[in-house]
């Protein structure tokens, strides 16, 4: 139960108290990080998937909500492991790099309206999808 409250309900509380600042401002941008969960279910996850499959949903109905508002709405969807000291690479490209993640939210953030997006995937090479 705790998953599915802090990936859906934490993420409609900060987006609320986000959302109020920005309107206020005219502007701003809110980004919410899912995972392969948001999109597909897997067996014994089903509490983590409910969370990240409402938390994708809560971050589309507030696009379509903020956009309007100058209000950059974001979804990341990161689909597989991330290098750190205990998960280090086995073979090249078959974890995330947190820098390149980092990069993607940057470009995503500096986006041109010729090319608006909410939704982004990001996932090794490697990985199955």
């Amino acid at each position: 139960r705790k998953a599915l409250m802090i990936s859906c309900f934490g993420g409609f509380l900060i987006g609320l108290e986000a959302a109020k600042r920005m309107v206020k401002q005219g502007a701003g941008a809110i980004f919410f990080t899912g995972a392969s969960a948001s999109i597909k279910g897997f067996a014994n996850s089903s509490v983590f998937g409910m969370g990240k499959f409402a938390l994708r949903g809560l971050a589309q109905a507030l696009a379509r909500e903020m956009h309007p508002q100058n209000i950059h709405i974001g979804h990341f969807i990161i689909d597989g492991g991330i290098v750190s000291e205990n998960r280090p690479y086995v073979k090249d490209d078959d974890k995330l790099c947190p820098d390149e993640i980092a990069q993607r939210y940057l470009e995503f953030y500096n986006q041109k309206r010729s090319t608006w997006s909410w939704e982004i995937e990001i996932r090794p090479w490697l990985e199955k999808f």
